[in-house]
């Protein structure tokens, strides 16, 4: 899409339905392997032996986001296609951990659950189920709304009143996805076959469903360029996943925008995938996290950024600036140093010496200095001296450094 057109001014210029266009690849594609909808990839483990031949051959992608799934956790698959991916999910989760696989395609979905009895013997447990659900409204549950519809056919436009009624109860009463409900999601090469117009909802909708701390993994095929016209009006190349392929920078923007942070590139492939009148498409995968809303509290907390950089900016603006004490609220102290932060790995937390209990603790304040002076965590009385405990350091078998 180019920078000129929006998202709907593009979709109503093409000549052919994206969806339906989709819809009759990936249908094919569960009869018979299609060979251009794979991009080289290799899988982490051993976890594709225990798969049947017919997922691996049918199940497409260009990443591998279930490497950074732990044990325990409960996943969502966007767009989960033969089942490949959520086959390998239910064994890195495990029994205590739950993944749930989200599909349009009836076929697919047919192929994916026809498994089920089969894994869940071999796996000696069940913590598989897949869904029918667009991936840009994760809310609707399209096989109650199938079931109610069957009841309740609609053949006249008075009759379309009570459809939307029953859609907007199943998104209210029965989510398919509930709010703050998933510790991951991810997605294999599914988000760039959405519709233009409807990008901007699937991000909000990952958002959504992940619980606060929680985060998104998605591989997808990206473009160093916009796709020219030629290839935006080409129905096969847009269920060939090269058409709707996110510009490089706009796929990280689309994250920050949904109000995700911890942006950052875990994987980009470095020779293109496929290169179309000079554009390249290459895969990559992105992590990002949520969990940055929330008033922030004065605890006299401070991080120090360790370098290399001189000084580094986080989504939200705060600049660190290498060796020196940042003055941070206790909301974003946490989300700097917990132990799955994105950024702890750079930061030196800074605790005070007094702990202020946080039913006491007061709003921090955004216009102070950046700077914590160390008084301001040693506290103002602070006067200890220290002695050493341990004269081994100094001995001539150590090297005090």
């Amino acid at each position: 899409m180019t920078d000129t057109a929006s998202p709907t001014e593009f979709s109503q210029s093409l000549s052919y339905d994206i969806e339906q266009a989709v819809l009759q690849r990936y249908e094919a594609g569960a009869e018979q392997p299609q060979a251009a909808l794979c991009c080289p990839t290799s899988y982490d483990g051993n976890y594709l032996a225990a798969l049947p031949s017919e997922i691996i051959a049918k199940d497409y992608g260009c990443g591998d986001p279930t490497r950074y799934v732990a044990t325990g956790e409960t996943v969502v698959d966007l767009g989960s296609g033969a089942g490949k991916n959520c086959y390998i999910l239910a064994q890195k989760v495990g029994p205590t951990g739950r993944v749930i696989g989200v599909d349009f395609n009836d076929q697919m979905l047919g192929l994916a659950r026809k498994y089920l009895p089969e894994m869940t013997a071999k796996f000696g447990y069940s913590n598989l189920s897949f869904v029918k659900g667009k991936i840009q409204d994760l809310s609707l549950d399209l096989e109650q709304l199938q079931t109610w519809l069957s009841q309740h056919p609609v053949a006249v436009l008075a009759e379309l009143a009570a459809l939307e009624a029953e859609s907007s109860r199943l998104r209210q009463q029965q989510p398919l996805i509930a709010d703050d409900s998933v510790d991951v999601v991810v997605s294999n090469c599914v988000l760039n076959l959405v519709r233009p117009q409807d990008k901007q909802q699937l991000f909000a909708e990952i958002y959504r469903v992940l619980k606060r701390g929680g985060r998104a993994v998605i591989s997808d095929i990206v473009c160093d360029q916009d796709p020219s016209p030629a290839i935006l009006n080409d129905p096969e190349l847009w269920s060939g996943c090269i058409a709707g392929a996110f510009r490089e920078d706009q796929f990280l923007t689309m994250f920050e925008q949904a109000g995700f942070h911890g942006i950052e590139i875990l994987v980009r492939q470095p020779e293109p995938w496929q290169a179309i009148a000079g554009i390249e498409f290459r895969s990559m995968t992105v992590r990002a996290c949520k969990g940055k809303v929330g008033p922030g509290w004065e605890r006299n907390q401070a991080v120090v950024y360790k370098g290399p950089w001189k000084s580094v900016q986080d989504d939200d603006g705060h600049t660190l600036n290498r060796g020196q004490r940042m003055a941070v609220c206790d909301k974003t102290f946490h989300l700097y140093t917990s132990p799955d932060s994105p950024y702890q790995q750079d930061l030196i937390p800074i605790l005070p010496q007094a702990e202020i209990p946080s039913e006491t603790a007061q709003p921090f304040d955004c216009q102070r200095s950046s700077l914590r002076h160390p008084r301001e965590t040693k506290g103002q009385d602070y006067q200890a001296t220290i002695a050493p405990t341990d004269s081994s350091c100094c001995e001539a078998s150590f090297d005090c450094g």
